[in-house]
């Protein structure tokens, strides 16, 4: 019987950019063992997200953190022993003061051996071009270069998220807004905090149902910040006015801070429909138009910078829970 193929090597990092004397900088790193100059990257660690693997690399090999921002396009290819390795990649910005929730959130890290990255550096863009060593590294670099040059990189995030997984209704003799979490719920919510951490969350914001807001406490708790309760994030409150609901995402997307909304799946087509109106046909086409929308504890990261046409979703993107149902 033929073996079953083996699964891709996942692996993340990010293009780091600074804007220096009007010129357009990213970071790159120097391995000594391969004496190449490629992207901070690396491995996911077991039960890790690449979001989550790629600022934890970032900062073990440049000792810089990072927050990200719009994914960029990834590579694959293949390894010496026959496997697919997969690269995901996302433009990033060094975490300043308003990210220090964010930041405080995130575990310690250790510093890549000198044996792995000896040396890392700045450069203009167009001398990074010049400097990598591997041609295909030139990918992501040319849609940073190309978002630069729209204005469409300096980006903040509103991640929605749904809920953890609940008690059944048909298991809980108590009132629906009072439905807690399971045990994987719990877990869930748990794994949500480096996730959210990687995209800079600094602002709270949820349904005041207790598996909204049991969902979201740890990262709230992580970061130092006060959860905003809203009554219209609920599944009632959207039942009784979607125009409320639409008004909150609206000025979320205006907010230039980095947020979490956390709310329900009824509630979810509203929060989508608002996201749609703001974006360009490709990114509205990739929001999801099926129920169930998410998965729960899935997070959608709608990435929103400010264009001529005023606020907009630049681009989206999905991060399933890593915690597997028992």
């Amino acid at each position: 019987m033929k073996a079953a193929p083996a699964a891709p090597v996942q692996a993340a990092g990010a293009l780091v950019w600074r804007v220096r004397a009007g010129h357009l900088q990213v970071a790159l790193v120097h391995r000594p063992r391969y004496r190449d100059w490629s992207w901070p990257k690396g491995k996911l660690d077991p039960g890790e997200t690449p979001p989550v693997a790629a600022v934890r690399e970032i900062e073990e090999e440049t000792g810089l953190a990072v927050v990200l921002g719009v994914p960029l396009p990834g590579l694959e290819y293949r390894l010496a022993d026959g496997r697919e390795k997969v690269v995901h990649y996302w433009a990033a910005r060094v975490g300043g003061r308003g990210d220090d929730a964010a930041l405080h959130a995130r575990l310690p890290v250790r510093h890549a051996d000198r044996s792995e990255i000896d040396h890392w550096e700045w450069f203009d863009a167009a001398d990074a071009e010049r400097r990598l060593t591997r041609r295909a590294d030139r990918r992501p670099l040319d849609a940073l270069r190309d978002l630069h040059a729209k204005g469409r990189l300096d980006t903040r995030a509103l991640v929605v998220a749904r809920h953890a997984q609940a008690r059944k209704r048909s298991l809980w003799g108590g009132a629906d807004e009072n439905r807690p979490l399971t045990g994987l719920g719990r877990r869930q919510a748990t794994a949500m905090t480096p996730a959210l951490a990687a995209f800079g969350v600094g602002r709270v914001v949820t349904s005041s149902w207790e598996r909204c807001a049991a969902s979201i406490a740890p990262y709230a708790a992580a970061a130092g910040v006060a959860p905003e309760v809203v009554d219209g994030l609920t599944e009632a409150g959207n039942d009784e006015s979607p125009a409320r609901v639409g008004a909150i995402v609206h000025e979320l997307l205006d907010d230039r801070r980095d947020t979490v909304l956390c709310t329900h799946r009824p509630v979810l087509p509203t929060v989508l429909d608002v996201l749609a109106e703001h974006s360009r046909r490709p990114v509205a086409d990739a929001l999801p138009h099926d129920n169930p929308f998410l998965v729960p504890a899935e997070l959608l990261v709608a990435h929103a910078g400010v264009t001529s046409h005023g606020v907009r979703v630049l681009a989206v993107e999905r991060h399933r829970s890593p915690v597997a149902p028992d």
